[in-house]
């Protein structure tokens, strides 16, 4: 093991004067709003339809209470261990290239992710708005969304409102602003979401989703099943984006790591089955069970549901409910996104949090926008067969994530070693999961990241099907 230059008994200098968040209650809602978002929303319903419903769904839960578990704890334990974001929290033990090449993948991640992530937000403030209108048959007509994302004005200025209100929530601060943005939010986020669920498993024909959402059926289980599950639980649970290191740094020391990871994981795995609830059932009430339907991947939730929604009456009022769910969901996961990338700016760059931000916000205007274009006057241009904001996803999620989080993997195992992690853990919580954390972390994360990887980019060279 190296010679580490931090342990959790020595936090860094700067600790002592770094905001925090003001409890455990404002830390596990600010955390559980990164891992809700769209991934939750959209991304989760259709994986599960695709890769065998209540099959799924099982094997998604037995890997969040140890993979996902293993990684919210390393994560939030380096955070709090060093009290800095990415670049600081892997560069506090060392020197070598490979421990700056670690900090900087999972700093980089979220300023590369911001840009488009909001640009599918702002399409959510388009809908969510045309359902404030009463335009429920309008937005549900086909040509709709084609439409809409090509009209490159448009679409720019749904953008721009969606990452600006992420920016003046990052400048209130962690405390007057992310904190106190995700005590209001999520819990309006969870009653929406129960709304919504309920309204749709009672519409005719809907309890034949129910059943093929939440019985799993071993008949339906293959070795993508694991891929795909694994996938979206590192998309959900924001993994391997330095959002949880950032998070961790503003966590105090008596904060009960293992308690606080424990809800996360309930929290998102929630929101993430509420969402099943919501979408699967709809679509089979709708399509009586087309699973062509259901596996539409994105245009499921901005061409499938809102015909959906126009079918079953009140569609004005569910779409409007939904869409504002799905717009609290996206909007505190791109805060999340922000406050990393804004963390990194201000400590690399010695800069203030205000004008870190603006630095953000800027990069991601630019960024964004291109992404915009991508779909309207620059639909012309593909980056290895792939539009900008297609691009871009691949990179970050299928690349640079699983590299991201292998690092971490030997972050722990080479550097800190276990019992750097247990110790800081143990500071404020009985960490009653450590032999397993151990062979997860050591045994099971680094070979699973590796399968991620080369499944992504077999997937991208068309050599198998995700």
């Amino acid at each position: 093991m190296e010679n580490n230059k931090l342990t959790s008994q020595e936090p860094s200098s700067d600790k002592k004067t770094k905001t925090t968040f003001s409890g455990n209650i404002g830390y596990i809602l600010a955390v559980a709003g990164s891992a809700v978002g769209l991934g939750n929303i959209w991304r989760f319903p259709y994986l599960a339809a695709k890769y065998g419903g209540g099959i799924f769904l099982l094997v998604y839960l037995i890997l969040m209470m140890t993979f996902g578990y293993a990684m919210i704890v390393s994560e939030t334990a380096i955070g709090r261990m060093t009290g800095k974001s990415p670049v600081g929290a892997f560069q506090s033990f060392g020197s070598k290239k490979w421990l700056k090449f670690g900090g900087w993948i999972n700093a980089v991640i979220p300023i590369l992710i911001l840009p488009y992530y909001s640009v599918i937000g702002g399409w959510v403030v388009k809908y969510l708005f045309e359902y404030l209108r009463g335009n429920a048959s309008v937005v549900s007509g086909d040509a709709f969304f084609g439409s809409f994302i090509g009209n490159s004005l448009v679409s720019e200025i749904c953008f721009a409102v969606f990452v600006l209100a992420a920016f003046l929530v990052i400048v209130a601060g962690v405390k007057n602003g992310i904190e106190a943005v995700s005590k209001i939010i999520m819990p309006l986020l969870i009653i929406l979401a129960v709304i919504t669920a309920v309204y749709s498993v009672t519409r005719p024909g809907a309890l034949a989703g129910v059943k093929y959402f939440l019985v799993p059926n071993f008949k339906d289980f293959s070795i993508m099943t694991v891929v795909a599950a694994m996938g979206q639980m590192f998309y959900s649970l924001s993994l391997a984006m330095g959002i949880l290191i950032t998070y961790g740094s503003y966590l105090k020391k008596d904060s009960d790591i293992e308690k606080n990871t424990t809800e996360v994981e309930w929290f998102d795995t929630g929101i993430a089955i509420l969402a099943g609830l919501m979408i699967i059932p709809a679509v089979f009430a709708f399509t009586g069970g087309d699973m062509a339907t259901l596996k539409a991947g994105p245009s499921l939730m901005f061409i499938t549901l809102p015909k959906v929604f126009d079918s079953m009456g009140f569609g004005n009022i569910i779409g409007s409910v939904f869409f504002f769910m799905v717009l609290f969901a996206a909007l505190t996961s791109a805060i999340s996104l922000f406050e990393t990338s804004t963390a990194t700016i201000s400590e690399e760059l010695g800069l203030g949090r205000t004008l870190s931000s603006v630095i953000v916000l800027a990069v991601s205007l630019v960024l964004g926008t291109a992404s915009v274009f991508g779909y309207g006057i620059w639909s012309f241009v593909e980056i290895l067969g792939m539009q900008i904001l297609d691009f871009f996803d691949f990179l970050t999620n299928s690349l640079m994530m699983p590299i991201s989080a292998f690092f971490t993997c030997i972050l722990v195992i080479r550097v800190i070693g276990f019992d750097g992690i247990a110790a800081e853990v143990k500071l404020s919580s009985k960490f009653s999961r450590q032999p397993m954390y151990y062979v997860v972390t050591k045994y099971i994360a680094p070979f699973f990241l590796m399968i991620i990887l080369a499944s992504s980019i077999a997937s991208a060279l068309g050599i198998i099907t995700i």
